[in-house]
């Protein structure tokens, strides 16, 4: 039996009824309503748009980053609108959702991040886990922003031997799930902060039974001591500069260390961590560090319970951060453009709702994988996007009580086209167009004098 068309009756209330059930096992909308509640957004004069809306519509924008604000209003409303009685029903223009978005503000999005995005896996997905615990990777990155003289002055712009860079730039810092790339907290601020200092701040949701990896370039001693604080464990890379005093070497090739803080009145009052390092290289010349000797930093300290070499394999699961990125920046939010809003609440509020979007996403794809038994990684993140695209208007036209048989046949779609395993192999860091031939954008060119005359008056023949 083939799915029914819902129907309304003619005082239905529009805005009320379009809802986002493609995607509302991640968001509820009981959820985004006790935010909102919580946050003190009531009392909007109730027409086109009301507060709940406008949050359905700035995480949908993150679903259709390739459309203008207005044209997403309209996708987003194209099922109820097919089924709606009155077959003219205009949805809200641009200068509407400008005004609700704004007046919504960043702070509901915040609160409702932090509400929805929570660790996936089950002791049921593949690659999650190791030795029981979750494997968690922090990260940072940088977004460009509108070029606008608000933006500029809140985040900045980096400036190099050639000049400013051409958009003001926002530097995030990511906690990610490694086995459902799903991103758990977040935390944005100007681009000359450092990634190390958005680090800490990811700490407030490490759990216990998490094993957190970071790259080289956040070592801190102290952000080790706050994840064993949280009772969590560590696997980092070491920079070479570090110095951990060794004490012993245990039959596996790794040593047992004391690491010290770099203050020197903690160290000379014996503050320190006993962790274990790990050194080694790679042998084959086809794989980045050939030949180098590469140190790990680790808080599982039984060489017999956690075998140096899967602690190395799983030390290099970190790049799972690095793809959770890409899919944000490459393939959902589009990286050839900056992000749409031309003021600093905006661009917050964006920011948040463009990774509760992606972890809508990952939340579907993750309930596929475990309904056709694969590896999270095996299901395309751009299949699964475009799916979710198709499935919105299919749900707001189908009768509520086929949702689950819809939602069934949504995930079923997700799993129908796997990728392949993945492939043993490395590209080399380059880009295929570095410079360019036009003249550098400056403060000038924002004012550049217009035409007094049509074109057609400004001709003249000699």
């Amino acid at each position: 039996m083939g799915f029914r068309i819902r129907e309304f009756a003619a005082e239905s209330k529009f805005s009320r009824e379009l809802s986002l059930e493609a995607m509302a096992r991640a968001v509820p909308l009981s959820t985004i309503k006790a935010v909102l509640a919580e946050q003190g957004v009531r009392g909007w004069r109730e027409r086109k748009l009301n507060a709940l809306l406008t949050v359905l519509l700035v995480i949908a924008m993150n679903l259709y980053t390739q459309l203008s604000i207005g044209h997403v209003m309209k996708k987003i409303a194209q099922g109820l609108r097919y089924v709606w009685p009155d077959p003219d029903y205009e949805v809200a223009k641009d200068g509407a959702i400008s005004y609700r978005r704004y007046q919504l503000g960043a702070a509901p999005l915040v609160a409702l991040f932090q509400r929805v995005c929570q660790p996936l896996a089950t002791p049921k997905t593949r690659g999650a886990f190791l030795f029981g615990l979750r494997l968690m990777a922090i990260d940072g990155t940088v977004e460009d922003v509108a070029d606008t003289p608000e933006n500029a002055a809140v985040f900045g712009r980096h400036r190099g031997a050639r000049g400013e860079a051409a958009f003001p730039q926002v530097q995030g810092v990511y906690l990610a799930e490694c086995g459902t790339h799903a991103i758990v907290d977040a935390g944005f601020w100007p681009c000359h902060t450092g990634e190390r200092k958005g680090s800490f701040r990811m700490l407030r949701s490490v759990e216990p039974e998490m094993l957190v990896m970071w790259d080289r370039g956040l070592h801190d001693y102290d952000l080790i001591l706050g994840a064993l604080e949280r009772e969590s464990q560590v696997l980092a890379r070491l920079p070479a500069n570090v110095k951990p005093q060794v004490l012993c070497r245990l039959a596996d090739g790794s040593s047992l260390a004391h690491l010290y803080p770099s203050a020197y009145h903690r160290r000379q009052r014996g503050e320190h961590l006993l962790v274990r390092i790990i050194a080694y290289t790679i042998t084959d010349p086809a794989w980045p560090g050939y030949g180098e000797t590469h140190r790990l930093i680790t808080t599982l300290l039984d060489a017999e319970r956690y075998p140096v070499l899967e602690l190395v394999w799983a030390y290099h699961e970190r790049w799972e951060i690095e793809v959770t990125i890409d899919e944000v920046d490459t393939h959902q939010r589009l990286l050839d453009r900056p992000l749409r809003s031309l003021k600093p609440v905006g661009v917050i509020q964006e920011l948040y709702a463009l990774l509760i979007a992606h972890y809508a996403i990952r939340l579907l794809m993750h309930e596929a994988a475990l309904q056709a038994d694969v590896d999270p990684d095996r299901i395309s993140f751009i299949h699964a996007l475009r799916v979710l695209q198709d499935a919105i208007p299919e749900f707001q036209m189908t009768l509520p009580e086929q949702w689950p048989s819809l939602y069934g046949r949504m995930l079923r779609d997700m799993a129908a086209e796997l990728l392949p395993p993945r492939r043993t192999r490395t590209n080399p860091r380059v880009v295929k167009r570095k410079m360019s031939n036009f003249y550098l954008k400056r403060l000038e060119h924002y004012h550049w004098p217009q035409p007094k005359r049509s074109f057609q008056e400004a001709v003249a023949v000699i």
